[in-house]
């Protein structure tokens, strides 16, 4: 009987470390969600082909609308999901130069603002964190044309 519980003790306690070395990373997370660490991955259908929105972020439709006419396209769309604000700077400044959009400036103060432009058109990322959640809006439409400067010279 002794050598039965020492045999026993000492599986329980190989077993036992076993599962707190390995730690959580064998257990999914409740719903799905993925650690801070983990990047971001994009949705498989967008609105537009060619800007990314975080996997498991639902658009809101009340608050979004959407214009594409002779290849002009203007845009407000709002997405919310679970998120944070570093987590969806990366994947933005990761995933939109992959859409050919170029960065031209990030702006931080709480929220987060990411300006890009591509040919025709610019894009505005304003990502605003609600407690667990993120609210992330999307402004898409034509960039603005350089006007030629007038001359200070009088023409006669």
């Amino acid at each position: 009987m002794k050598v039965f519980k020492k045999f026993f003790l000492t599986a329980a306690c190989y077993l036992l470390t076993t599962v707190f070395l390995t730690g959580c990373a064998m257990f999914e997370t409740k719903g799905g969600e993925t650690t801070a660490s983990d990047p971001l991955q994009s949705q498989a259908l967008l609105r537009f082909s060619d800007i990314p929105i975080p996997l498991n972020f639902k658009l809101l439709p009340q608050e979004s609308y959407s214009f594409e006419s002779s290849g002009i396209r203007v845009a407000l769309l709002r997405y919310q999901g679970k998120a944070s604000l570093d987590r969806l700077n990366s994947f933005y400044k990761e995933q939109m130069p992959m859409f050919n959009w170029s960065l031209l400036n990030i702006i931080e103060y709480g929220d987060c603002m990411l300006n890009f432009e591509r040919e025709g058109e610019s894009c505005i990322i304003n990502i605003n964190p609600k407690g667990s959640l993120a609210v992330v809006s999307i402004s898409l439409g034509p960039k603005s044309q350089v006007l030629p400067k007038k001359s200070k010279q009088i023409v006669k």
